[in-house]
């Protein structure tokens, strides 16, 4: 059985380790836990781990995240994984940072990535994993927010939600989505 895990984020050294890119950190994290490194390959960064008797496609696309979906949808095709079996993670700025929440589908939210992965497979029922990034920025400073990185009061936080997201992508590709939901529905980190 085969799974796609899509960190999302952009590449370059200056969006490293933002808020935006929480998705590219979610997705190192787990090859690092699993011994396994990125390749170069077609439209993304590429890891391949196999796990419990399950292949893990992880990519980190590498078109910027408003063109994520065409990464998603070439994997997707490329490897033979139905939409089920697509897990995605991002910042998501409507949830306090405190907060990881899985969900089985939904609106993008105003999310460029998610609505290019919606485009692109044409649904928006695919799995996603948020990874609340809070909104405490002053009016008019949103961007600057979202590719800021994280200060010293939030780096503990978002480390220890780090982790957690590597636990619920492994649960998600050993037990599924929903008993995932059951297990980690919405999840709160104290500050």
């Amino acid at each position: 059985m085969k799974y796609l895990i899509v960190g999302l984020g952009n590449i370059g050294a200056e969006y490293q380790h933002t808020r935006h890119n929480i998705g590219f950190d979610v997705a190192d994290a787990l090859a690092r836990k699993h011994g396994v490194s990125f390749r170069s390959d077609r439209l993304a960064d590429v890891a391949e781990i196999r796990w419990k008797g399950r292949v893990l496609v992880v990519i980190k696309p590498t078109t910027y995240m408003n063109l994520s979906g065409k990464a998603v949808k070439y994997w997707m095709d490329k490897e033979k994984i139905p939409v089920e079996n697509v897990l995605v993670v991002l910042d998501e700025l409507a949830l306090p940072l405190e907060v990881l929440r899985l969900r089985p589908g939904g609106s993008d939210a105003g999310h460029n990535g998610l609505k290019s992965i919606q485009e692109a497979i044409a649904t928006n029922q695919y799995p996603r994993l948020r990874f609340g990034i809070g909104n405490d920025y002053p009016k008019g400073r949103q961007v600057d927010y979202v590719l800021g990185k994280w200060n010293s009061r939030e780096e503990p936080v978002v480390l220890q939600k780090t982790d957690k997201c590597v636990e619920i992508i492994e649960s998600f590709a050993t037990i599924g989505l929903e008993r995932s939901m059951n297990n980690y529905n919405k999840l709160t980190f104290p500050l």
